[in-house]
């Protein structure tokens, strides 16, 4: 007699989950503190930002000039003032007063991260380094920014060089600061364990919490730049002859002509610029620190191909001191666990 096989139990079909369960259910997402969105939300949501400011902005400056809620010698409509968009390419200059303003900010940015940087390591790494330079990152970090334009222009001239060491005393007492922190944050088994396998001092330094810190420093001089970005504006309220004055003189020179337009449209153009640089960092990030931020690691796997090729070339013509030798611990000084504790 054949044994049937025996049915397995099943489980009841799923109720069907209707539309509003859906929406609801996004809508207590969107709502949940430090919770994050999908790609696609974030970018919808941004878009429906910039409609509404949009929308609001041709309300305000709709129809005739009598009839609008602002005039438009204060406010110009949105088609008035992309219609001026050719003058201010053309006759303006504006990709190379663009490059200009560009330039600037990465010499005198690029400058302070060279200073600033290995300064802001040292303070972190030791504390009398810190004590000392507390009173000058201080006062750097809190002194009003537009104070440091008559003190340039006394020091440096009105030429490029004050445009970039303006950009350099700006930045350069931020960027030692967060240089210094991003040491400190390193938590302290990662030393005991170096000093633990016979790690000096300044291999310590070199070796763990340089490049333990390096993604914290680095996302700082992302953010940085955008500031950076910004302050020039400020620097360039003279130029000389017919250098490029960047894009803060066509704001100031438009300010005086009376062109509202051209003022919104550098508005406008600056903070698409800087995105732009700020993706290009990012994606930098991405692939230097690939296991802080996830990523292809390109950048970072080439930095590690250099740096062996470096190591392998020092090997053969430097030789390890012999304390260093001694330091390091042998497989037989190694205590093994014991397996039946």
């Amino acid at each position: 007699m054949n044994e049937q096989p025996a049915t397995q139990p099943t489980s009841p079909a799923a109720p069907p989950v209707s539309r509003q369960e859906v929406q609801f259910s996004l809508w207590r997402k969107m709502w949940t503190l430090r919770r994050g969105l999908p790609w696609w939300a974030s970018l919808a949501i941004g878009i429906a930002c910039v409609t509404l400011v949009m929308s609001l902005w041709w309300f305000a400056t709709r129809g005739e000039a009598e009839a609008r809620l602002i005039r438009p010698s204060v406010l110009p409509s949105p088609a008035e003032t992309i219609a001026t968009f050719k003058s201010l390419w053309f006759d303006r200059a504006l990709t190379r007063n663009i490059w200009a303003s560009l330039k600037r900010v990465v010499y005198g940015f690029g400058l302070a991260t060279l200073i600033g940087v290995p300064l802001g390591m040292f303070c972190g790494c030791f504390s009398f380094a810190q004590a000392f330079m507390s009173p000058i990152t201080i006062f750097g970090r809190n002194i009003p920014i537009a104070a440091l334009i008559p003190l340039t222009f006394s020091l440096f001239g009105i030429g490029e060089l004050q445009k970039v060491m303006f950009i350099f005393i700006a930045c350069v007492a931020f960027i030692i600061s967060d240089s210094s922190r991003a040491i400190q944050d390193v938590h302290e088994r990662y030393i005991d364990t170096a000093y633990t396998l016979g790690s000096g001092r300044w291999q310590t330094i070199i070796k763990v919490l340089v490049p333990l810190a390096m993604p914290d420093i680095f996302n700082s001089l992302r953010l940085l730049f955008g500031l950076a970005f910004g302050y020039i504006m400020l620097a360039e309220l003279v130029k000389i002859g017919t250098e490029s004055g960047g894009l803060g003189d066509i704001i100031i020179m438009s300010q005086r002509r009376g062109l509202k337009e051209h003022i919104l449209l550098v508005l406008m153009i600056i903070p698409l610029v800087a995105l732009a640089i700020d993706r290009l960092l990012y994606w930098m990030q991405v692939q230097l620190f690939p296991y802080r931020y996830g990523g292809g690691g390109w950048l970072h796997h080439g930095l590690r191909l250099v740096v062996h090729r470096w190591e392998s070339l020092k090997a053969l013509f430097f030789k390890p001191h012999p304390a260093a030798a001694r330091l390091m611990p042998t497989a037989a000084a190694v205590p093994r666990q014991d397996k039946s504790a």
